[in-house]
């Protein structure tokens, strides 16, 4: 089985379909600031991840392929880096859910599925309750 990192969701990476008719040749600029991904970056682009189709909602299985969680959101440090992943755990219809920040790289893809090597729903229960920070 091959493992692949998390990491490779990229910034928010967009995919593309095979043969898409996004050619940039030039970047262009607004008032002196560069817009947009240069030609070297959109085989990057066209291979990441999607957030919104691959990640986001997805279940979250152990190494034995037992649910422990669901991918509720993906932060983006302020670095720009995307650094963890909210996952849901337990609860009832979002009742008594704990939701609980995993660093990406943890994370692995077997399978199609995304795993959480030695997760399981109590110990993630254990983890400290993510919250949001109050703007």
């Amino acid at each position: 089985m091959k493992s692949k990192s998390m990491l490779m969701l990229g910034a928010f990476a967009i995919t593309m379909a095979a043969g898409s008719a996004f050619a940039q040749t030039q970047v262009p600029v607004a008032g002196g600031v560069k817009l947009g991904v240069e030609q070297t970056e959109i085989q990057a682009v066209a291979t990441g991840w999607s957030l919104k189709k691959s990640v986001l909602g997805k279940n979250v299985y152990n190494e034995e392929g037992k649910s422990v969680g669901k991918v509720d959101d993906v932060i983006v440090a302020p670095d720009k880096a995307v650094s963890y992943a909210i996952i849901g755990a337990g609860g009832f219809l979002g009742v008594g859910k704990h939701d609980v920040a995993i660093p990406v790289g943890q994370f692995r893809l077997q399978n199609d599925k995304i795993t959480l090597p030695g997760a399981t729903k109590d110990a993630l229960k254990a983890l400290p309750k993510f919250e949001y920070a109050k703007k």
